[in-house]
């Protein structure tokens, strides 16, 4: 490794103060050193003390992203951190450096550090391309040059491109230059001059070496390709064609063709054909020589009596800057043959031919002639056999066309007819000729309809005048024959069709002439009659079957159960029902049909929605529980029927149901009824006495606040009566039902008064020794005969258990 160090010259101390300390150094080092390659002591080179690297913090900066170099310091060599590539860093700046700041402190000392990366020769020359392509004129002359592309080579100096070398060949060599910069280019050399039919391409290697130590070198191949030039006239294969012919040949026919080869390229050897100005103007007349194949074809009428040989003179020119010439004679032979083909004339033709024509109508009169004599003269004539038509000869060479067969436009409108003919000799000659004859129109069929009957579906509730179908019916023939109208037949047997529906005469479409009501026409039919516009005219009909289709436009109709004021229907429900017993059953009919008609029933109100339910499907009202004294003696249910068409459409009704109370049984005739014991137990016993007590304790809890509120409120109160109205509201909103005290004379607490007249009722509690074990009274009523549904108790726990022991107990 080469350090280049002059501690006299390179490191200078700028200035000096007293607590700050600036120098500068510069190393040198070749490119790609391993990694922690020895670029020198920068704390021997600074004057620093290795000891004190550390105390003094000594730092090393760099303006490069990454860290090329660093000092150890425990020992102050700079060295190689990361492998550095000159090329990379530099590209082809002469100069490359690596500018480092080294910092100490205590006392403050900055220090600028120059390391110089020299090049070594790592990289070797390349060119721009691995081929390159040179085009050289073949009549170029010696000593022309070609410049040739340049290689590259990263490094520089003397490790650059210095030389370059071409592979041996006897033509060409190279020639070197130097730019102003520097730069080596070479040139190619023409040596010799070039012959493109001996040698048309060169393949050289053109060779890059740098000067570096050892040399390295690039190569790229140089593809030389010698472009012709128009030193070769065409040449013949052959100098005299000869060749056959028949006189008569049609136009294009081909005689024969030729080819003439210039040795040159490219457009020097394009050759185009053509007659000599020795040829005659009668050659010109009858063959057709192409430039650019060399075919020669007939192109005027052989004849063999006019000349039985016909000689051409043909040259051949290049398509050179300065065209050159060749020369041949083609020699063709006329050879006689049958040449005269028979000549079909036509006279009298017919081109339109009735439709009912009779057989053997003649349609066109045909003479037919050839030129040739003896047995070549004698001709033959016939039509195709698949068509209805045929010949007939009625003298030498005179045929006619006549019908053998019926015709029908329909099927075959018109036809061509090909008359062939022929003569007798050898090879025979033929002659085609075709007619075209069309049949006319004659009115010989009937309007047909695409079916014999037609389905229509319509839904109900159609806007009059809209279309509801349409019928098509075909007629084969032509103009007015085919000219279809429609119209509806009147149907004696059917009185209702006509006012029903209308139909357009050109298009047949059908018009619906009235709304439809499915509930009153559920299908009819109709005959639609189709007529032609030909004479005499032919006509045909079908049936249209109309099926009329169900919407959803009526709404249930409630049809059981005998109304009250117009809306509700009033049932009597007795008190003795159990849960599931059949009380009712709302019944409703949809004048619709299928799914439309489809009816379920709904509960959407009630009085009391846990006493009473509605089977949706069968409109059966069934109780749910047991009908109590304290339920409502009028219940009202409003029910909501529902169809299932689209959309859905619904009907309500109001079913009131009165609730009769049973016979009420007299306190006497309860005691006096016998016992069960077997319906006593321990438990029954135990239950009643629970049930005292607590509704008893229950019952004074309630008169003591209700008497303590109204203690309050004394300042307010005016008379004893408001007094007992108070307690008694404050009883009813509390204790019965939780429902606002009704309007109306006052009334003692727990009880529902039956009349409007104020009644005064006394309540006890007892345990009658005299009736049965099942029967306990709570809040007995002195008067005998009030209803036991009329006591009601607030709290449902306890009126529930109170329920429950009185129906236990046999009191129900």
């Amino acid at each position: 490794m080469e350090i280049a160090l002059n501690r006299g010259a390179v490191f200078t101390l700028l200035f000096l103060l007293p607590e700050l300390v600036i120098g500068q150094i510069r190393y040198s080092i070749p490119e790609e050193q391993e990694r922690g390659a020895f670029v020198g002591n920068i704390a021997e080179d600074l004057g620093l003390n290795v000891r004190q690297l550390f105390a003094r913090r000594f730092r090393l900066g760099s303006e490069h992203e990454k860290r090329y170099l660093e000092v150890n310091l425990e020992n102050g060599i700079l060295f190689v951190n990361e492998r550095i590539d000159r090329e990379q860093l530099c590209g082809q700046s002469p100069t490359c450096f690596i500018s480092l700041e080294a910092a100490v402190e205590n006392p403050l000392g900055m220090y600028r550090i120059e390391v110089e990366i020299r090049d070594i020769n790592d990289n070797s020359p390349s060119f721009p391309k691995s081929v390159f392509f040179l085009q050289v004129f073949e009549l170029t002359a010696p000593g022309a040059r070609f410049p040739l592309k340049s290689a590259h080579d990263p490094d520089i100096g003397t490790n650059a491109v210095n030389t370059y070398q071409i592979s041996s060949n006897d033509y060409f060599g190279l020639k070197m230059q130097s730019r102003s910069d520097g730069v080596k280019i070479a040139e190619l050399l023409l040596e010799k001059p070039l012959d493109r039919e001996k040698e048309s391409t060169f393949q050289l290697v053109l060779t890059a070496i740098d000067g570096g130590i050892p040399h390295r070198s690039g190569t790229a191949q140089t593809i030389i390709t010698v472009l012709d030039a128009n030193d070769n006239a065409p040449v013949f294969g052959q100098d005299i064609y000869r060749t056959n012919v028949v006189e008569n040949a049609p136009e294009d026919t081909l005689v024969m063709q030729i080819h003439a080869v210039d040795s040159d390229e490219g457009q020097n050897a394009e050759v185009r054909y053509s007659f000599s100005n020795h040829a005659s103007q009668r050659v010109s007349e009858l063959f057709k020589l192409d430039p650019e194949t060399g075919e020669i074809t007939v192109k005027g009428l052989l004849d063999f009596e006019e000349s039985d040989i016909y000689e051409l003179d043909i040259q051949a020119v290049d398509n050179g800057q300065h065209s050159l010439v060749g020369h041949a004679k083609v020699l063709v032979g006329i050879t006689d043959v049958n040449d005269n083909f028979p000549e079909i004339k036509l006279t009298s033709v017919s081109r339109m031919i009735p439709e009912d024509a009779a057989l053997g109508t003649v349609v066109a009169v045909i003479s037919i002639e050839d030129r040739d004599s003896g047995e070549d003269g004698h001709v033959y004539c016939q039509v195709p056999m698949n068509i209805p038509f045929k010949i007939q000869t009625y003298s030498k060479n005179q045929y006619k066309l006549v019908t053998s067969d019926a015709l029908d436009r329909e099927t075959s409108p018109s036809f061509n007819i090909s008359i062939s003919a022929w003569d007798s000799g050898t090879p025979p000659l033929s002659t085609n000729k075709t007619i075209s004859v069309s049949v006319s129109d004659m009115n010989d069929n009937a309007p047909l309809f695409t079916q014999s009957s037609y389905n229509v579906y319509v839904m109900e509730n159609n806007a009059p005048g809209a279309s509801i179908s349409a019928v098509t019916a075909v007629d084969p023939d032509l103009d007015q024959n085919g000219e279809v109208s429609y119209s509806v037949l009147e149907d004696n047997r059917i009185q209702s069709e006509s006012p029903y529906v209308t139909i357009n005469s050109q298009s047949g479409t059908i018009y619906a002439l009235r709304s439809f009501d499915y509930e009153q026409l559920k299908r009819f039919r109709i005959n639609v009659h189709a007529k032609d516009g030909g004479f005499p005219p032919m006509s045909s009909s079908a049936i249209v079957n109309v099926i009329i289709l169900d919407q959803n436009d009526n709404a249930p109709l409630v049809v059981s159960s005998v109304t009250w004021n117009a809306s509700a229907a009033v049932k009597i429900a007795p008190q003795s029902t159990y849960p599931g017993d059949l009380i009712a059953r709302v019944m409703a009919a949809d004048a619709d049909s299928g799914q439309n008609a489809r009816l379920s029933y709904q509960l959407i109100d009630a009085t009391d929605r846990s006493l009473f339910s509605l089977e949706r499907l069968t409109g059966e009202i069934r109780t749910l529980r047991k009908i109590t004294e304290q339920d409502d003696p009028t219940q009202h249910l409003i029910i909501m029927v529902m169809d299932n068409g689209q959309p859905r459409l619904s009907s309500t009704a109001t079913v009131l149901f009165s609730i009769l109370p049973n016979v009420t049984e007299t306190l006497s005739e309860r005691s006096g009824r016998p016992g069960k014991p077997q319906h006593f137990s321990e438990l029954n016993f135990y239950l009643i006495i629970t049930l005292a007590s607590t509704s008893l304790i229950f019952l004074i809890a309630i008169i003591f606040l209700v008497a303590v509120k109204c203690h309050q409120d004394r300042g307010i109160l005016q008379s004893q009566s408001y007094m007992t109205w108070c307690f008694g509201r404050r009883f009813a909103r509390d204790v019965v039902n939780r429902r606002p005290a009704p309007k109306g004379p006052p009334h003692l607490p727990g009880v529902s008064q039956a009349t409007s007249q104020r009644e005064a009722y006394n309540f006890r509690v007892s345990l009658s020794p005299e009736a049965s074990t099942t029967e306990f009274l709570f809040l007995q009523p002195c008067n005998p005969t009030l209803p036991f549904n009329d006591i009601r108790v607030n709290d449902s726990k306890l009126s529930k258990s109170f329920t429950d022991s009185i129906r236990t107990s046999g009191g129900y």
